[in-house]
């Protein structure tokens, strides 16, 4: 057991371009630097939805590097963390079911909205990671999912939902200054109060009651992270700090801290 309950993360995890830009690789290691050492990290990505819910790899795989076009470097990109099969058993304990067991996909291994920002956070690799499969993009089933979670940071295993604040591709312009705003702005400045005010039912109803919700995301899985990451922290996001904010090439990268009991 550890001395103090681990917080719990929502961040925007970037795309593998996130290394070279010049201010958010160090907003993301500052960050990790002022966080209790985890003893485990368990990551939920927007970019693994399965159902029945899954696991990474316990005996160790190569990171699943979806994405395209890119150029060969960001292919090259490693992160050999240790296994966690210690965090696998907790997890079949805490989430699954009479003939339903977590599936372990001992083949697959973390996915770019993992080891993305881990790579900047705790580029050493000597942390084990797990990551855990989205198996909904419902909000009130994603929250839930992550009430069953919370136990696990009183073990010492830090919780991370990796997303993005808003993520609409087409509104992307490499060509602009990277860190300027975004006609989505106004679905950034909602979530950061809404967050702050802790009114869960706004954000469980964000499709409906968020300005730009459509725009910011034509899809939600970079947005469902954050509702395992609330549940986990049994958290309205009262609680909760806003430690990165800004845009990235017009995409939000605010990121929160959740520490609620």
């Amino acid at each position: 057991m550890t001395s103090e309950r681990m917080p719990v993360l929502f961040l925007s995890h970037g795309a593998p371009p996130l290394a070279d830009d010049a201010v958010w690789p160090d907003e993301l290691s500052r960050w990790s630097a002022d966080l209790p050492r985890p003893k485990q990290i368990l990551m939920v990505s927007a970019h693994w939805e399965q159902a029945p819910l899954a696991i990474t790899s316990t005996v160790g795989a190569p990171l699943v590097y979806d994405f395209w076009g890119f150029p060969q470097k960001y292919y090259d990109v490693t992160y050999d963390a240790p296994a966690a099969p210690d965090l696998a058993d907790d997890l079949d304990k805490l989430l699954s079911t009479p003939g339903q067991q977590v599936h372990r996909s001992q083949e697959r291994g973390l996915d770019h909205g993992a080891y993305v920002p881990l790579v900047e956070m705790y580029p050493d690799a000597d942390i084990p990671v797990l990551q855990l499969s989205m198996p909904t993009l419902d909000p009130q089933r994603l929250y839930a999912l992550g009430q069953r979670l919370a136990p696990l940071r009183d073990s010492g295993t830090l919780i991370v939902g990796s997303g993005f604040t808003t993520h609409n591709l087409s509104l992307m312009n490499p060509a602009a200054n990277g860190h300027a705003p975004s006609p989505s702005a106004e679905f950034d400045h909602w979530a950061a109060e809404t967050m702050a005010s802790g009114d869960l039912d706004a954000l469980m109803d964000f499709s409906d009651k968020a300005p730009a919700a459509q725009l910011a995301h034509p899809r939600t899985e970079h947005w469902a992270p954050l509702y395992v990451a609330l549940g986990a922290a049994s958290a309205d996001g009262s609680g909760s700090t806003s430690v990165i904010d800004g845009f990235w090439h017009g995409l939000s990268k605010r990121s929160w801290q959740l520490s609620a009991a």
